[in-house]
């Protein structure tokens, strides 16, 4: 099965309004739609990633550089592939600074990760199995929550806060995500408390501080919330200060802590495990190289008793977590107005039912995209 041909797609969504988590504000949905055309009629594709300052050069890595190197290759030689791909030296015109750098190395990473998602669903293709099977298959269904919970400009009582939240239940998912850290601690509780109050026990509940705090602010805040049945605290502590900070939070508070979903390969995500003791790791299949990395990352997890989640992306990451025994959730935007992509990318999307969402039963991702959606929203 020989790659003939490479094709990057760049779509941007603008939203209907603004969206503002712990340390952000978000105004338009980004992603890349990758194909793998092959001498077996079998056409690899993948959709995934939401960057936004970065994706021209992403787009343009993989054109001038990976997809040339990999054209002649066979694609069931993955690994190598992955490797080879890991290795390019390409100049990206990003030098001096140690911040730069990393954007460079962030930039190669999910450059190959479009690509080699987009393999993997023709390696299901080809092979007549959808990807999660191919991977293992532990399970055909993952339980799926709601990310939400987004700052409103007036709602003081929280009430609309409690009505969003209480339509994911309606709709029938498993539980929310909810975004924390842009007030100071009490207002974040009583937000916590009144998403509690208007959903009750039994639905999951997590929280996302997008790296807003102190280490004694995250500790402040968990404790604060323990009796609200914290599922998990997310990326609690500034960005500066992952490992010394994440372990702190870890050491002093029972709800368990997720980070992840900025790190770029194993390498970093063994650091956060060995130094920063989480729990969780939510990597992103999108950014982080791709399946053939991710795979690696949740195998190293399991030999250290950490959970694996994942950074949004549920096209990729429902097969993902259905393929090993320590998956947790999936991760969707039920808001058509936060994430327009996933409501309107895929022809048909995956079953949810009884708050899980149920994998496709066709061969690799199972998941065939909408052209007239992919023209509506294309840059180049």
């Amino acid at each position: 099965m020989k790659i003939t041909k490479i094709e990057v797609i760049p779509l941007v969504c603008k939203l209907d309004g603004e969206f503002s988590g712990g340390t952000y504000k978000i105004t338009n949905r980004n992603t890349l739609v990758t194909r793998v055309y092959t001498d077996s009629s079998i056409t690899g594709e993948a959709f995934g990633g939401d960057e936004d300052r970065w994706q021209d050069q992403v787009v343009s890595l993989i054109r001038q550089h990976l997809a040339p190197m990999l054209v002649g290759e066979d694609a069931r030689d993955v690994e190598r592939l992955w490797e080879q791909m890991f290795q390019c030296k390409a100049d990206l015109g990003n030098r001096a600074l140690h911040g730069i750098d990393l954007i460079n190395r962030a930039i190669l990473t999910q450059a190959i990760a479009a690509i080699d998602n987009a393999i993997w669903d023709a390696l299901g293709k080809y092979y007549g199995v959808p990807l999660y099977k191919l991977l293992g298959g532990y399970r055909d269904r993952v339980p799926v929550i709601a990310i939400g919970g987004y700052y409103y400009t007036d709602d003081p009582q929280n009430k609309a806060l409690q009505q969003e939240i209480a339509g994911y239940q309606q709709a029938g998912l498993a539980g929310v995500k909810l975004k924390v850290g842009r007030v100071d601690v009490p207002q974040d509780v009583e937000r916590v408390r009144a998403v509690r109050q208007a959903v009750g026990e039994s639905f999951m509940l997590a929280c996302d501080a997008n790296q807003a705090w102190t280490p004694q602010q995250a500790i402040e805040f968990c404790r604060a919330v323990a009796p609200f049945n914290i599922r998990w605290i997310e990326e609690p502590v500034y960005w500066y200060d992952q490992l010394d900070g994440l372990r702190a939070v870890h050491d002093a508070t029972s709800i368990p802590v997720v980070a992840g979903q900025g790190e770029i390969t194993r390498f970093g995500c063994r650091d956060l495990i060995q130094h920063g003791r989480v729990d969780i790791l939510n990597v992103d299949v999108t950014i982080a190289g791709g399946v053939t990395e991710w795979r690696r990352i949740a195998a190293m997890a399991s030999a250290f008793n950490v959970q694996m989640a994942h950074h949004e992306e549920s096209q990729v990451a429902l097969h993902l977590l259905a393929s090993i025994p320590h998956g947790l959730y999936v991760e969707i935007f039920p808001n058509i107005k936060r994430d327009p992509l996933w409501h309107e990318l895929p022809v048909e999307r995956p079953v949810i039912r009884d708050g899980h969402m149920v994998l496709p039963g066709g061969p690799g991702l199972g998941m065939a995209l909408n052209e007239d959606v992919i023209a509506r929203y294309r840059l180049d």
